[in-house]
C-alpha cells in the first residue's frame, strides 16, 4: 500500500487539519479533548489509513481542502484534485476520469465558502505525535464512548475508522465489544450508509494484507 505524499501539501502550506474552533472539550487529556456531544469543528483529512473510495468522498475532500484555504484559485484545485487522484499518491482507491475530475472541481469551485461542509460528529481527537500506538486509541475510545453504554451513529463511525487504522476487521461484534455495548445497540443503530463504508474499509484492509504477502 502506498504511503500518503503529504509534503506535497506541506511544501505549499497548504492545511488540511484543523481542530474545533468555537466548540469547547468536555474534557482534556495530555493526548487531545473529549467532546461528549460531539462537535462538527473538527477537519482532519488524512490522519485515517482510510482512502477516498467513493465520488462523493473526493468532492467532499476537495471541498473541504478549499474551505480550509479558501485563498486557492481554480487551477490551484485543479492540481490538488488530479494529485489526489494519482493513486501513487496513496491517497485513493478508486480511479477517476479526467472529465469527471473537472466536473467537480467546477462544481467545487462554485460552492459557498460562507457554509463549512457537511462533516461527521466527532467525540474524540488525539493531538499530533502523541506517541500512542493504535490499539492504545482504541482503549481511550472504548472507555470514553462506551462508558454511557450506548452507541450512536457517529460513535459507530468513529470506532470503525480506530479497528480499520488497527488492520482489525470490522464486526458487529468487535464494534459493540470495543464501544461495551450489546450487538443488537449497533445493528439498531448503524445506518446504511456506515454499512457501506464498513464493508469498503473491510475490503481495503483485505487487500493491504494481501499485498503484504
Amino acid at each position: 500500500m502506498s504511503h500518503r505524499k503529504l509534503e506535497y501539501f506541506n511544501r505549499r502550506r497548504i492545511v488540511y487539519r484543523r481542530n474545533p474552533i468555537t466548540d469547547t472539550p468536555t474534557e482534556s487529556f495530555s493526548w487531545g479533548d473529549f467532546y461528549e456531544e460531539g462537535t462538527y469543528e473538527c477537519y482532519e483529512l488524512f490522519r485515517s489509513k482510510a482512502k477516498i473510495m467513493s465520488y462523493k468522498a473526493f468532492k467532499w475532500h476537495l471541498l473541504v481542502l478549499w474551505y480550509l484555504n479558501p485563498s486557492l484559485e481554480l487551477e490551484e484545485i485543479r492540481e490538488i484534485a488530479h494529485f489526489l487522484n494519482d493513486k501513487d499518491n496513496g491517497f485513493i482507491s478508486i480511479t477517476l476520469t479526467h472529465d469527471t475530475i473537472e466536473s467537480i472541481v467546477e462544481e467545487v469551485y462554485k460552492s459557498d465558502l460562507e457554509q463549512p461542509p457537511k462533516n461527521k460528529l466527532r467525540k474524540i481527537i488525539f493531538k499530533d505525535s502523541t506517541g500512542l500506538e493504535t490499539s492504545d486509541k482504541l482503549s481511550i475510545v472504548g472507555k470514553l464512548i462506551g462508558r454511557k453504554k450506548k452507541a450512536e451513529s457517529s460513535d459507530i463511525y468513529e470506532a470503525m475508522l480506530y479497528l480499520h487504522d488497527d488492520n482489525k476487521k470490522i464486526t458487529i461484534k468487535n464494534i459493540a465489544n470495543l464501544l461495551n455495548v450489546s450487538t443488537r445497540t449497533i445493528y439498531r443503530n448503524i445506518t446504511s450508509e456506515i454499512k457501506f463504508e464498513k464493508k469498503i474499509l473491510n475490503e481495503e484492509v483485505q487487500c493491504s494484507k494481501l499485498h503484504t504477502i
